[in-house]
């Protein structure tokens, strides 16, 4: 049975997790000076290209990551991204405990967010997607 579901379940994975970063990238491109603001505030270094660099991240990657495409790259870009983002904007440690835990759950949630884009990177898209449909590269001797 769940070598019946592994395709559909991956298409489900890479949708569900593509969610998560296409509308976010949008979003900074929207509102690019105010995202720029708050990733300043975070104490990231040079904001505006940090900000360009995230929202290229999650567009793209999204996309790719959505459509199968570069599955495995993609995954592991949006992984890294992830953790890297999570230690700038989720310090739970640096906080009170009465404010500590929800940037503790975002934190954590990222940590598994990242756990999942690895495994993609692992594992590749599955047979639903455009990795699937390419044919492969020569093998090169």
């Amino acid at each position: 049975m769940w070598t019946s579901l592994q395709n559909p379940l991956a298409l489900l994975g890479r949708i569900l997790l593509a969610l998560l970063f296409i509308p976010a990238g949008v979003g900074k491109l929207t509102g690019f000076a105010g995202t720029v603001a708050y990733t300043a505030s975070a104490g990231v270094p040079v904001p505006q290209v940090a900000v360009a660099l995230a929202l290229l991240v999650e567009i793209v990657g999204g996309l790719a990551l959505l459509l199968g495409w570069q599955t495995r790259w993609a995954a592991l870009a949006l992984a890294l991204f992830t953790l890297v983002a999570s230690f700038f904007f989720h310090k739970f440690w640096a906080l009170p405990a009465e404010q500590a835990g929800m940037q503790q759950l975002l934190f954590y949630k990222n940590i598994a967010v990242a756990g999942g884009l690895f495994a993609f990177a692992a594992f590749g898209a599955g047979a639903l997607s455009v990795d699937a449909r390419r044919p492969l590269a020569p093998v090169v001797r």
